[in-house]
């Protein structure tokens, strides 16, 4: 069967891409918080099943760890980001002064970063031209060419907001059979727990050229290793 493009490339389908708002997309903060999420729960989970305490102290501990290890995750994922676009700020605003004080020499560096790109002759010179007379595009391209950073910025509150209720959700996961008291929770919880593993893996590999069973069978047996360790460290304290 022959592959078809993901997209279509009439000159009106491009318009309509091109014209959305760009973004950076949620993906990392998906993946980075439910991963988290599940391990971090499950870990309490087995580790004070290992311990051989009683379900209602699971349950406590793995909601307080939902709610308090959600919300550090979601901070330091703030925090992180917001260094990031204060970076990205800080280095857009020494472009802005260097093509102030110093147009040619900011000049010569965009007519090297577009002559790396294969440009060369009058059609360099040109492109050199058409993007230097404006100012954005100028400081844009400088921004890629030399420093590696795209057009988008990060936003730190959506990046937190995303990670929180991704590690919010993936963490309830563990803790549903104990919380519903149904028998033999641990071995249900551990169940839904791999299988969520399994499941991030797959939806994640919408996103990358790894067939879905490869990359939910990576993230199963990441998910697994953290949670196999945790519980062997619980039964060291038994009861």
């Amino acid at each position: 069967m022959q592959d078809l493009p993901e997209h279509g490339h009439s000159q009106a389908e491009i318009d309509d891409r091109l014209s959305r708002p760009p973004g950076r997309g949620d993906l990392r903060d998906v993946v980075y918080g439910a991963i988290d999420g599940a391990v971090t729960t499950f870990a309490i989970v087995a580790g004070v099943a290992g311990a051989g305490l009683s379900p209602f102290v699971i349950v406590a501990l793995g909601l307080a760890n939902v709610l308090a290890d959600g919300f550090s995750m979601a901070a330091g994922n703030y925090s992180a980001t917001k260094a990031e676009l204060d970076d990205i700020s800080r280095l857009r605003a020494v472009e802005e002064r260097h093509i102030r004080l110093d147009p040619e020499g900011e000049r010569r560096e965009l007519r090297t970063i577009l002559a790396n790109k294969g440009l060369s002759g009058p059609t360099l010179e040109a492109a050199v031209d058409q993007i230097a007379a404006r100012r954005d595009s100028w400081i844009a391209e400088m921004m890629q060419g030399e420093y590696g950073l795209g057009p988008t910025d990060p936003h730190p509150l959506r990046a937190a907001l995303v990670t929180f209720a991704a590690f919010l959700v993936a963490g309830m996961i563990p803790l549903l059979p104990f919380v519903l008291g149904i028998g033999e929770a641990f071995f249900l919880s551990s169940a839904l727990t791999l299988a969520a593993f399994f499941a991030i893996g797959t939806l994640k590999s919408h996103w990358s050229l790894s067939p879905w069973w490869r990359s939910g069978a990576e993230t199963l047996a990441i998910g697994g290793a953290a949670a196999g360790i945790a519980y062997g460290v619980g039964t060291l304290f038994t009861v």
